[in-house]
């Protein structure tokens, strides 16, 4: 059984069904996400453009690096952010090598064709497996680590699993090393509801998408017209929660996986987390685990931020 398979029983078997966001990016979902990402609602995206535009050399001398380093990327996606921090840290210096991470060894194949076109002078040098067995092997880097996460990701990760996360950060990295997280701010909630409920209904189709993949890749059986979508903010806490929501009571076959699954009218299947930060929690976290703050880089609205932390 895939592993995809396994997350969709296990999930849909719990008493709050469950589906990983992880999964919306198959072809279809990343097609979608594309237009999410154009919406003017999305402010996410163009924020930390603006940063890397306005700001990479700024962030370049923050680091402070005067020797040969590593840039290891959690998670590039399609490398669009990335390559403009990149392109200006290149008018610098070529003292680095890039080393995007991620699990597809396809979506690195095709991340450094893209890279070694629009910037020949980039030393690149994909790892491919899973975050936490790559960032292991950290610790044998003889040279300097600048770790990007970026992209708002930290705010997908559940307390246990950040937490879990940061203590593997604090393990592997050495002293010295740094890591630039990309971070959504709090701010007005109407703003962030926009954002991921959006007037549109592409965020909506974004989420359905799940349960047509399901159909097409586990053989099930979901109506789609018989789910609605809805977003949740809470601005104490700062977390965003999307739920798809059975209209009728109804009972789904997954042929795949030789499942039936009863939906009563009203019942949530939770899609994503995506947590706001304020930059006392954001300090106070990376601190616990042996990170001190460096610098910050906001937009000019400060939606957003990509702060810079030091391994002590």
């Amino acid at each position: 059984m895939s592993t995809f398979a396994n997350h969709v029983k296990e999930g849909l078997s719990k008493k709050q069904k469950q589906l990983s966001s992880m999964y919306f990016y198959d072809d279809n979902g990343s097609r979608i996400f594309q237009e999410i990402m154009a919406m003017p609602e999305y402010y996410l995206t163009n924020s930390e453009m603006e940063i890397f535009e306005s700001q990479s050399q700024l962030i370049y001398k923050s680091l402070g690096f005067t020797e040969e380093f590593s840039i290891l990327e959690l998670g590039a996606g399609d490398g669009a952010k990335t390559e403009i921090l990149l392109r200006q840290f290149l008018k610098n210096s070529n003292k680095f090598t890039y080393r995007p991470i991620d699990i597809s060894q396809e979506a690195n194949d095709i991340l450094q064709e893209k890279m070694s076109q629009n910037l020949p002078y980039l030393k690149i040098n994909p790892a491919t497996g899973d975050y936490f067995e790559v960032l292991k092997k950290i610790k044998k880097e003889k040279k300097p680590v600048l770790l990007l996460f970026i992209g708002s990701n930290i705010g997908n990760y559940s307390k246990i699993a950040l937490h879990s996360l940061l203590e593997l950060l604090q393990e592997t990295m050495k002293v010295g090393d740094q890591i630039l997280v990309g971070v959504d701010l709090k701010k007005h909630p109407k703003t962030i509801l926009n954002a991921y409920d959006d007037p549109h209904g592409i965020t909506k189709r974004f989420n359905l998408n799940l349960l047509k993949r399901i159909n097409s890749e586990l053989k099930g059986n979901f109506e789609l017209e018989n789910f609605d979508f809805y977003v949740s903010y809470s601005p104490e806490t700062g977390e965003v929660r999307s739920y798809l929501v059975s209209l009728i009571d109804q009972v789904v076959k997954i042929e795949g996986l030789n499942q039936l699954y009863t939906f009563e009218a009203g019942e949530c299947i939770w899609t994503e987390l995506s947590k706001k930060y304020d930059m006392e929690e954001l300090n106070e976290l990376f601190s616990k685990h042996g990170f001190k703050l460096k610098a910050q880089f906001k937009d000019k609205k400060s939606y957003f931020v990509d702060a810079l932390f030091e391994r002590l």
